[in-house]
């Protein structure tokens, strides 16, 4: 088995074009902390897409754990590959994003004071509307990213993780830190080491907020 890794990254992957996978996968790899495993769980993937993620994993196989299964969603996926990890430390990364070199050391000096954090991004828009998403208690609503839990900010101990499964649902995220809030010590912190892609038509947050970002901005400006 090898040595035990410091952290697990868990990347779920669906049909995301392979350029922004690569950028993903590489991104972990160029780390300036190199004492992790990444877990690479494909949701899915049709043929063709899953031939070139596997591909591309296998120069790397000493680093990357490669795992298929049938289409069940992010957070199932993410909630296998926990069971499938061994670092005292658990962190998410969503395919078509990335970490900046210093993100998963900028991290673990956070867990000093924290058993589970979450952090703001650097966010990467094409408009000022991209930085709005759907608030999770009214959907006819929308709030600033840096208002909200992000899945792939999450970083914290694997007994935190290990204690609370992700739902299948909006705000699986949200709903995660608040659990871990009552029995753990959680931080939302402004590292900003997370490059956040949220350019991207198509994502489930620019789907649902296509009815309420005018809305949102015509009351702004009322």
């Amino acid at each position: 088995m090898g040595l035990i890794p410091k952290i697990s990254v868990l990347l779920t992957v669906y049909n995301t074009p392979f350029y922004m996978f690569k950028r993903a996968i590489d991104s972990v790899l160029k780390q300036d902390l190199q004492d992790f495993e990444l877990i690479l769980i494909d949701d899915g993937s049709d043929d063709a897409l899953a031939d070139e993620y596997a591909g591309y994993v296998h120069f790397f196989r000493e680093k990357i754990k490669y795992l298929w299964h049938s289409n069940c969603g992010q957070s199932e996926s993410i909630n296998r590959g926990i069971a499938c990890s061994r670092g005292a430390y658990i962190t998410i990364l969503d395919s078509d994003d990335e970490f900046k070199t210093n993100h998963l050391s900028s991290c673990l000096d956070e867990m000093a004071f924290a058993d589970l954090i979450a952090s703001n991004t650097e966010t990467v828009v094409d408009e000022e509307a991209d930085y709005f998403v759907p608030d999770r208690h009214d959907n006819s609503k929308v709030i600033h990213v840096d208002d909200c839990i992000l899945f792939a900010t999450l970083f914290g101990k694997r007994q935190v993780f290990s204690r609370y499964r992700f739902s299948k649902s909006y705000a699986a995220d949200a709903h995660f830190y608040e659990q871990a809030a009552g029995e753990y010590i959680v931080r939302k912190v402004n590292l900003r080491t997370y490059v956040y892609y949220r350019n991207i038509p198509g994502s489930t947050c620019s789907m649902l907020k296509q009815n309420t970002i005018a809305q949102y901005l015509q009351q702004q400006l009322s």
